[in-house]
């Protein structure tokens, strides 16, 4: 985006001045002209960023939960008040503080000037926009409940970035105590042992089983370390590139939800996120196999998006929702259950939201509990790791001791 100065005549025959951001002076002029005003000069401004290195800047910004919550109330506002969707789109463009949103809501007015529909506009920025988001403006464009639509993505926007936050600050403290851990048994060990191997070599002591542990893994470290740290890059570099492909993926995330503790947490979160998803698509007019779709691409785990895209070719073959679910080991009897009283009674957004609310409820509790359960833990493994060490300095300088005595 390159900043432009423009001179133009408003609807009372006034010259108005000003600045604006746009691809072209041919944009810019008509930006100008949807604000309703006449163009008579646009320059590009000396000094400023050229379009390459603005738009390149733009596209490296990260866009947050927060910054896509703001803009889509922001449009929903302008909607409800019957604003022209290219007049709200600059408008939305000048008041947009994120670099890339901004450049983004830019590239969108331009195509729907262009003769784009809204929902074609957003599915060109993927990166920005999730095919939930798209999909969900297609439906509301075609109900002509876009108002109703924007609104429920608020909530469901809202919703999972209260669950990632909490997933993840509940997991920042035992990481962050793991990785101390590491660091301070390759310190002990690199740093403390060299100091006493001299001296229970030359002692000819009977070393205990905790010294002989740590004088091997020094020596190991010591004399094959070139070769430990070429295998340790590589098996994170292979690890990396395997988890980037579709079967790795599902190795990885099928493996979180089965470990102890936080692998529960994790799947009562993504059955929240099915329940709350999939009640919205239903409420918005999606059909139940575009919907299943859309969960796949965003339910947010490899191996429960498998199982749905399974599901969804069940159900294509006319066997009904609750039916293929049971066929899945991840959906618990009560989701099975609730889904099947949906089909049964026709109100299965309904209880699909009441689903959801009770696995908030279960992911709150579990919070507390990984909480609660996690300090423990993590005593226990700081104690191995000092005990350990502390056994293998102290029993050979004790029998030393006694030896010099």
């Amino acid at each position: 985006m390159t900043m432009f100065q423009y001179r133009a005549i408003n609807e009372n025959g006034s010259t108005v001045s000003g600045e604006l951001e746009a691809d072209s002076p041919g944009s810019a002029a008509a930006i100008l002209s949807g604000r309703g005003l006449i163009p008579d000069r646009v320059v590009e401004k000396s000094g400023g960023k050229s379009g390459t290195d603005a738009g390149l800047l733009a596209r490296l910004t990260p866009v947050r939960p927060l910054d896509i919550i703001l803009f889509t109330k922001q449009l929903r506002t302008m909607v409800r008040a019957g604003v022209s969707i290219v007049h709200l789109l600059q408008v939305l463009e000048s008041q947009t503080e994120n670099k890339r949103l901004k450049y983004v809501i830019g590239k969108m007015g331009a195509d729907i000037q262009a003769g784009a529909s809204l929902h074609e506009a957003f599915k060109k920025h993927p990166g920005v926009f999730s095919p939930l988001y798209c999909s969900m403006i297609q439906a509301g464009e075609k109900s002509g409940a876009l108002v109703e639509v924007l609104e429920r993505l608020i909530y469901i926007i809202a919703h999972e970035n209260k669950v990632t936050s909490d997933i993840k600050a509940a997991l920042r403290y035992p990481m962050f105590v793991a990785a101390f851990l590491g660091i301070a048994f390759v310190v002990l060990l690199t740093l403390v042992i060299p100091k006493f191997t001299n001296i229970f070599a030359r002692a000819n002591l009977a070393l205990p089983l905790p010294t002989r542990i740590c004088m091997w893994m020094y020596g190991a470290l010591r004399q094959y370390w070139p070769l430990l740290l070429l295998a340790a890059v590589g098996l994170v570099a292979a690890g990396v590139l395997y988890v980037k492909t579709p079967n790795g993926r599902r190795v990885r995330d099928a493996l979180k939800l089965r470990i102890p503790i936080i692998g529960p947490v994790f799947l009562k979160a993504a059955m929240s996120r099915f329940g709350s998803i999939l009640s919205i698509l239903q409420a918005s007019g999606v059909s139940i196999l575009e919907a299943m779709d859309i969960m796949s691409g965003t339910i947010g785990n490899a191996a429960i998006a498998g199982q749905l895209s399974r599901i969804r070719d069940l159900m294509a073959e006319g066997r009904g929702i609750s039916g293929p679910l049971k066929s899945s080991r991840y959906f618990s009897p009560m989701v099975i259950h609730m889904v099947a009283v949906g089909e049964e009674s026709g109100n299965l957004d309904e209880l699909l939201k009441e689903m959801s609310d009770h696995y908030d409820a279960e992911v709150e509790y579990a919070m507390k509990q990984l909480s609660d359960s996690i300090g423990p833990i993590l005593t226990v493994a700081l104690a191995v790791v000092v005990g350990f060490f502390a056994l293998a300095i102290f029993l050979p300088m004790w029998d030393l001791t006694k030896l010099v005595k």
